[in-house]
């Protein structure tokens, strides 16, 4: 795998499923971050929204913030990104701890010159040239993109399923498994498919899976 590309102003890669993310420093509201040094061998959470001082953005960053411990017990790290200052980000998380009495205790990006935005495709002109959409990038500790969920400016994310991603892909990691539709810890998992005729033959007969056909097998994890 090669090594990750820097952002550079004005370029906007194609990022890819599998592929490495663009390391960056930005400012942030814990100071200057420099991704690759930050993240630090965990998971991160890198995510977008449209603009400090919105509502829906607002109901948002408290479901992070409530995520957090959760997230934090799986080695994953929240990091957030606008396009606002790092005064307006200040005054936000702290008008959010004055009316709703939530500690927003994860960095967020100060993206004034949307490099950050730009290099992970967060800003889509169709919706807004100034603003980012609402994008999740999932990343894993080598620094490469495992799962990107975009939401449009007027719908908020679903947290259920942002916790249900990390633990999917940290399972198939682990378990060396595929995860079926609709899959949540606890469920049975997709056994890979045997890749000879001849395995698929002992595959019927493998009683350590629930056998459906050759292709088609579950087991517990």
């Amino acid at each position: 795998m090669s090594e990750t590309t820097e952002v550079q102003a004005n370029v906007q890669p194609a990022l890819q499923l599998n592929g490495p993310v663009p390391d960056f420093k930005a400012k942030s509201t814990a100071g200057e971050i420099q991704l690759s040094e930050w993240q630090k061998g965990k998971w991160v959470i890198l995510f977008s929204h449209p603009a400090d001082f919105t509502p829906v953005c607002t109901t948002e960053f408290m479901a992070f913030a409530g995520l957090e411990d959760e997230l934090a017990r799986r080695n994953v790290a929240l990091l957030g990104n606008s396009v606002d200052s790092v005064f307006s980000h200040i005054a936000w998380i702290r008008n959010i701890k004055e009316n709703f009495d939530v500690d927003i205790r994860f960095p967020v990006i100060a993206d004034l010159d949307m490099k950050v935005s730009k290099a992970y495709g967060m800003i889509h002109s169709a919706s807004s040239d100034t603003s980012a959409v609402r994008a999740v990038f999932f990343i894993d500790p080598k620094r490469i993109l495992r799962a990107m969920i975009y939401y449009p400016l007027n719908v908020g994310r679903n947290f259920d399923e942002v916790l249900r991603v990390v633990d999917a892909l940290q399972t198939v990691d682990k378990h060396g498994v595929a995860c079926p539709a609709n899959w949540t810890p606890g469920d049975k998992v997709i056994v890979p498919p045997p890749g000879t005729a001849a395995d698929a033959e002992k595959r019927l007969q493998q009683s350590e899976y629930e056998v459906t056909d050759w292709y088609f097998s579950k087991k517990s994890v």
